[in-house]
């Protein structure tokens, strides 16, 4: 996150040694050397969990795994986000345990020890590291893209889970969640995170069957619907596996077509 500015990641005792001298002893960030911290390196695979409370009780909403990197392979340039899937192969029951156990009731029960009166979501992301869960951030808020995959699972009324946050009755309310799979593929500018065009013209729209496309970077211009933004569009599908809500995705991405698109067709590579 710092974005190499003053984060080193050092595999060897001795060079650590070094670097602390040249941090501490040789002012190697001038003055922001001063003070070093010394994290545990985590080596694992990255997912978020998502928590919805009234303040008292909690409901976990479906798990996500994002895809924030522009190129194949989780290569390049940090993005927005460019596809998800929900919920994440690896989570099992053993898994959430722990993560609900260990984390997500321990933060809900934090939040009002410390007379905090917070309502809504709570978006914790974590990684798991050899099945134990460790959290990298917290976020007030659901995630993007895994809100397009996260959402068309909610099969309970999204009005009536908002109104129980309001008045404290969440747990009055039964979460009822597709069982399928959802997965989104971003269709993003040509040159995006970086500079990029606006105002193509995207057509094919029409012809996609069997997804939900979700509109993003784009506007109506002489009614025609044209690119306006980074991020252009979400497309999400359901499947029995989450390869089979890829290939869906896909296959409607497939349809789309506006000068310089481009999406990541690995989307899920790594699970």
């Amino acid at each position: 996150m710092a974005a190499g500015k003053g984060v080193l990641i050092i595999q060897d005792l001795a060079e650590a040694q070094e670097e602390l001298r040249n941090m501490l002893v040789n002012e190697k960030f001038g003055s922001a050397s001063a003070k070093v911290v010394i994290e545990e390196f985590l080596d694992g695979i990255e997912l978020s969990c998502f928590v919805l409370t009234d303040g008292k009780n909690y409901k976990v909403l479906p798990t996500a795994k994002d895809y924030k990197r522009i190129g194949e392979g989780d290569t390049g340039l940090n993005t927005g986000g460019m596809g998800a899937v929900s919920p994440v192969p690896f989570a099992d029951a053993v898994l959430m345990e722990k993560i609900e156990s260990r984390i997500v009731k321990p933060t809900i029960d934090g939040l009002q020890k410390d007379g905090i009166p917070y309502k809504g979501f709570v978006f914790i992301g974590l990684i798991n590291v050899a099945n134990e869960p460790y959290v990298i951030e917290y976020n007030v808020r659901m995630g993007d893209p895994e809100t397009e995959v996260v959402m068309p699972r909610l099969q309970s009324d999204l009005v009536q889970l908002f109104k129980a946050v309001a008045t404290q009755t969440l747990d009055q309310v039964d979460l009822e969640i597709d069982s399928r799979s959802a997965t989104t593929i971003m269709v993003v500018s040509g040159g995006y995170p970086e500079d990029y065009e606006k105002g193509k013209v995207i057509s094919g729209l029409e012809n996609v069957e069997g997804s939900i496309v979700f509109h993003a970077g784009t506007a109506l211009k002489d009614n025609q619907v044209v690119t306006n933004g980074g991020r252009v569009i979400a497309v999400t599908s359901y499947g029995d596996s989450f390869q089979e809500a890829i290939k869906k995705s896909y296959q409607n991405i497939a349809k789309l077509n506006f000068d310089k698109m481009y999406f990541r067709k690995d989307i899920g590579f790594d699970l």
